[in-house]
């Protein structure tokens, strides 16, 4: 399972402490960023099933960002 977030993550530095955060509180997820959309993305795969994302956010706020689901779009 895939989920993708849009955030306030500007920096590198910020990406790289998030996403060893995210690691070391899922192990079973595998998460990164792209800082060069505009949305400054965040992509979280779980290996084991479904990505809580409740508690990705809660733990991105918890840093001091922003983050929300990006939903998603089937274009027709």
């Amino acid at each position: 399972m895939v989920e993708v977030f849009k955030t306030n993550v500007e920096h590198r530095v910020h990406a790289i402490m998030l996403i060893e955060q995210i690691h070391k509180a899922f192990p079973e997820y595998r998460a990164n960023f792209d800082l060069d959309d505009c949305d400054r993305i965040l992509r979280v795969t779980s290996t084991t099933g479904s990505v809580e994302a409740c508690e990705l956010i809660r733990l991105l706020e918890e840093q001091g960002f922003e983050a929300e689901v990006l939903p998603d779009i089937v274009p027709q």
